[in-house]
């Protein structure tokens, strides 16, 4: 692949957007591989956890500008391709049945602002920047932002964040709830593989059901809750590793699962 590259080790996975030297702005080309490679990770069985990155000192600096020239489509064309060129592998992060993390250093700006809030979890280095950059465009918000930034702050302050684009701070990031931790600056991987690496030791089903229920729950009613955790707990409660916890409570042992500690 020209533009990311994609690893696995010990279950967890590292997506890292591979165009340092433009920011890692996202391009036809970039789309494209992130479209091919995300589509396969559901069927990665060995799969458990999902990291997002960039090379270099920035995240993601949105779509390539340089390359984005006078539309010269439809609408109705140019909403086709949004759908099938970007869409398509949002959803599917969306969608994920693992935890994805975010390892945020430099500048999420426009879709890559998006593409940090497709993860579960948000961590960012002091000098990470957030901005959603469409308006200094006159572009709408996009890659799904307008999903699944109302429900991380509120539809006020998403309101007020797309009409501004104004930056924000990773502390200010933090404080609105976009941001989970702030790392010491250059350690965000390294603290997003702690995180990671734990899930490869967690209880595979239990993890996915609890993640779709999350997703779910702000358009469900309480009975549709109810019942899925009625269903879900079920589940859980026949497979093989809580019947291995259960083992290792009573014999006084230690969980296979493990939340690391803060970074010293």
């Amino acid at each position: 692949m020209e533009t990311i590259q994609y690893e696995m080790v010990q279950g967890v996975g590292t997506l890292t957007l591979n165009r340092p030297t433009r920011k890692n702005a996202i391009d036809a080309v970039m789309r494209r591989e992130l479209r091919d490679l995300i589509s396969t990770l559901p069927q990665q069985r060995d799969l458990r956890a999902l990291i997002i990155t960039g090379a270099g000192a920035t995240f993601c600096a949105g779509g390539d500008i340089g390359a984005m020239g006078a539309a010269t489509l439809a609408p109705e064309d140019g909403r086709d391709r949004m759908r099938h060129d970007y869409l398509s592998w949002i959803e599917t992060l969306l969608r994920l049945e693992v935890p994805v993390i975010a390892a945020v250093e430099g500048a999420a700006y426009g879709a890559g602002f998006s593409l940090a809030l497709t993860a579960d979890i948000v961590l960012a280095a002091p000098d990470s920047r957030f901005c959603l950059s469409f308006m200094r465009l006159g572009l709408v918000p996009d890659c799904a932002v307008l999903y699944t930034l109302p429900r991380i702050v509120g539809v006020q302050r998403a309101k007020e964040l797309a009409l501004s684009a104004r930056e924000l701070s990773a502390e200010q990031a933090r404080e609105l709830g976009i941001v989970l931790e702030v790392t010491p600056q250059g350690r965000t991987l390294e603290r997003a593989q702690q995180m990671a690496s734990c899930f490869a030791q967690a209880a595979p089903a239990a993890v996915a059901m609890t993640k779709r229920a999350f997703n779910v729950s702000l358009n469900s009613s309480l009975d549709s809750m109810i019942d899925l955790e009625s269903a879900a707990q079920a589940v859980a409660r026949t497979s093989a590793w809580h019947t291995d916890a259960v083992k290792r409570f009573l014999n006084k042992q230690p969980s296979a699962f493990q939340w690391p500690k803060d970074l010293a």
